[in-house]
């Protein structure tokens, strides 16, 4: 079951302060409670399951081997979603290059049943894909994570101008790329 956006970052910080205790049971209760956000995030960026999935193995790794840094960090919650990030395009770097028809057979996860919000949530996911991956990396952590502009500046290591602009920028070409959905869905409704 989904953990509300708002006990989330606490839940975190809880198992964060447990791991630098030396409880290592927190490193599966932090791997469970996180990691179908974590892929999902990762994939934002890799537009592969498999390599989301390499990312936050190594991810998972790091934080093992140095729960200090996570158990002392203002924002753990922000901390891990940047160790994802930088696990991320690690694996990026070191993967072979790809052609676009093999990224375009990316698999994502559909959070809501029906034919319908299937379609719509397919048509946002491609929408989002044709996005540089920087505004793409924004919009879901500011949409689907709920994380603030300072808490996504954390994470990318950038200014919150910076994050909010590209969340504007993101928001504006979506807007236009989705517009085509947004008026058949009136011309239905």
């Amino acid at each position: 079951m989904p953990v509300p956006e708002t006990t989330l970052a606490k839940q975190v910080a809880i198992y964060a302060l447990q791991l630098g205790r030396g409880n290592l049971v927190a490193l599966g209760k932090l791997y469970d409670l996180t990691a179908e956000r974590l892929i999902r995030y990762s994939k934002t960026l890799t537009r592969n399951t498999s390599d989301a999935e390499d990312a936050l193995q190594a991810a998972m790794c790091r934080v093992s081997q140095y729960p200090d840094q996570l158990a002392k960090s203002e924002f753990p919650w922000a901390y891990f979603l940047k160790i994802v990030r930088n696990e991320t395009l690690k694996v990026i770097q070191r993967r072979p290059v790809v052609t676009a028809a093999t990224e375009s057979n990316l698999v994502w996860s559909v959070d809501e049943p029906g034919l319908e919000r299937e379609e719509n949530a397919a048509c946002v996911r491609a929408a989002l894909q044709r996005l540089p991956a920087e505004q793409a990396e924004v919009v879901v952590l500011k949409i689907w994570e709920a994380m603030t502009f300072a808490e996504i500046a954390v994470v990318l290591g950038e200014s919150q101008n910076t994050v909010a602009s590209r969340y504007r920028y993101a928001i504006e070409k979506l807007t236009r790329i989705l517009e085509p959905l947004a008026r058949e869905e009136s011309a239905h409704g």
